[in-house]
């Protein structure tokens, strides 16, 4: 699926919607969305409701019609409930919100909105598009993708930087796939031979992600060993002053 995004207290990777996106799109419809996203806090309604809602929507696009092969249709809704992401952020900008749990829950949301849509393709290629190595390569994106978010958040977790962003990350992920999901779409509509965008689509998101977790883990095993070593080079001097007193 970059810079940091600062709405609710993140500073992971772009959001779904902030990643379909560019800058000028994104302040043009920031300016567009904050009268909204002023009227659901008069409302009383929460960032966090419009995240879950927001995140309902794209499983309900992304498991209702990818599985019948309705890619443009399912790419539309997706899109649609993509500018929840723009407005929870709005929201919380206004109320002056940044925390631990909104950085929590979207993250977490995200996750889940990613199996929801590569889990689609996988359910469309089990049933009506018949393709049991497109399933598997639909499979493969889900949990690959669900890895390489985790090898980040887990290596920062032990205090390591992981500088590293990789060849495919979540925005690209995303981008490609959806981008791909609803020109393919078209061949319903008559267009011919568009169909096969989705399946090459596919491959460069597998591939990328496996290029992308071998970079990230490549990263973490090389700063591990420097942080080690770091540890043991500090600690000498002061051991060797302990056996020297010792030996007194």
């Amino acid at each position: 699926m970059g810079q940091p995004v600062v709405s609710r207290g993140r500073t992971a990777t772009p959001t779904l919607g902030k990643a379909m996106l560019n800058k000028y799109a994104r302040a043009f419809f920031t300016r567009v969305l904050t009268p909204f996203a002023a009227f659901l806090i008069r409302r009383g309604v929460s960032p966090d409701t419009v995240t879950l809602i927001g995140t309902a929507g794209v499983i309900a696009g992304a498991l209702v019609f990818y599985p019948r092969g309705e890619f443009f249709w399912g790419t539309v809704v997706i899109t649609l409930f993509v500018f929840s992401d723009l407005v929870d952020g709005n929201m919380a900008r206004q109320l002056g919100r940044s925390s631990r749990w909104g950085a929590f829950l979207d993250s977490t949301l995200d996750r889940v909105a990613d199996g929801a849509i590569f889990g689609g393709f996988a359910l469309w290629y089990a049933g009506g598009g018949n393709d049991n190595v497109l399933c598997a390569v639909s499979i493969f994106c889900l949990a690959s993708g669900q890895v390489v978010s985790y090898t980040k958040a887990r290596g920062e977790s032990i205090g390591l930087p992981v500088a590293v962003n990789g060849l495919v990350e979540r925005a690209e992920r995303l981008v490609i796939s959806l981008v791909a999901a609803g020109l393919a779409g078209l061949h319903a509509f008559g267009v011919p031979g568009i169909d096969v965008l989705l399946p090459v689509a596919l491959w460069l998101v597998a591939v990328g992600s496996l290029v992308t977790l071998v970079q990230r883990v490549v990263t973490v095993r090389r700063e591990s060993a420097e942080a080690e070593a770091a540890e043991r080079a500090a600690q000498g001097p002061e051991n060797a002053s302990h056996g020297s007193e010792a030996a007194t």
